[in-house]
């Protein structure tokens, strides 16, 4: 591939990534940035809120204090959204120690009721498997028996012969 090829198919990527682009509308990108930040938040709690806390900070640091008591008020407020978000995390994050605790118990269960039926596959096997065994020293049995007899009386028959 040419230079000038290279270029040509650079632009054509181009082009089409810009109508792409063109063709989606806000909403589409309002939508996935919901998503994203939806994601993010679920993915990643205590991250959150500790950023969310850090922002918080930053702003108090650099926004001025218009007076003692709007800044003690606004303190107050920001203190009561930090200890809200607090429990907020602390919610979320009981919600999914439930969710595992649950998800533990299920698997717990479903390995207890596979060990549960392959201990009756082999009980049932065993017992199969010591019936066809009974079956097979039965017949075993009676071809001795008849082996046994027709054994004696060919013997026996050779011996009034020879007599």
């Amino acid at each position: 591939m040419t230079h000038d090829e290279k270029r040509e198919s650079l632009r054509q990527k181009i082009e089409a990534g810009e109508a792409r682009h063109a063709q989606r509308s806000v909403a589409e990108y309002a939508r996935d940035a919901r998503e994203g930040a939806t994601r993010l938040v679920k993915d990643h709690p205590i991250a959150t809120l500790a950023g969310a806390l850090a922002v918080g900070a930053l702003i108090a640091a650099v926004v001025p204090a218009r007076g003692r008591r709007f800044t003690l008020g606004l303190g107050r407020r920001a203190l009561s959204l930090a200890s809200l978000a607090a429990e907020f995390g602390m919610a979320y994050g009981s919600g999914l120690l439930d969710t595992a605790g649950k998800a533990a118990l299920s698997g717990k269960d479903k390995l207890e009721d596979f060990g549960d039926s392959m201990e009756d596959g082999a009980r049932t096997l065993r017992r199969e498997a010591g019936h066809r065994a009974s079956i097979a020293a039965d017949g075993a049995a009676t071809l001795r028996r008849t082996v046994a007899k027709k054994t004696g009386r060919a013997v026996r028959d050779l011996r009034n012969r020879m007599n």
